[in-house]
């Protein structure tokens, strides 16, 4: 396994319970580990996000692949993305909560043993309520 990163701008969304990023998105015979997530907002607006696993993957996703902080290593499988023509659905659970007010603040979550994204799985950045456009950095050991 290598270390791989992606940083991703999101959109803005006027309203809650949508999906801001799909982080991760593994492939069907990988089963990587999300390592760091940021979330740094670009605008001063109350915000709530949660990262978690979403019940169903994103539909036909743009994606985006991580790229390997050393490039002499073999290219990474795992995507993120932004746009798709079906959202992920909601976590059940999260793994992580934030809630957020002013411009250029964020948050840093990390994971020190890793946040397994199963196999063909995904983790998300879940809009729990109105969210501004952000910045979006993961690390991931895939």
């Amino acid at each position: 396994m290598a270390i791989s990163s992606l940083a991703q701008r999101t959109s803005v969304f006027t309203s809650g319970s949508t999906a801001n990023t799909q982080l991760a998105l593994a492939a069907a015979t990988q089963r990587p580990k999300i390592l760091e997530v940021s979330y740094i907002q670009l605008t001063a607006v109350a915000s709530q996000i949660g990262v978690g696993r979403p019940q169903a993957v994103a539909g036909t996703p743009t994606n985006v692949l991580f790229q390997r902080d050393d490039p002499n290593d073999p290219a990474s499988v795992t995507n993120g993305a932004v746009a798709w023509s079906t959202s992920p659905t909601v976590p059940l659970i999260y793994h992580r909560r934030w809630n957020g007010t002013l411009a250029s603040v964020g948050v840093v979550w990390t994971f020190p043993r890793g946040l397994v994204v199963p196999a063909s799985g995904a983790v998300v950045i879940w809009n729990i309520a109105t969210t501004v456009a952000a910045d979006v950095n993961c690390v991931v050991d895939d």
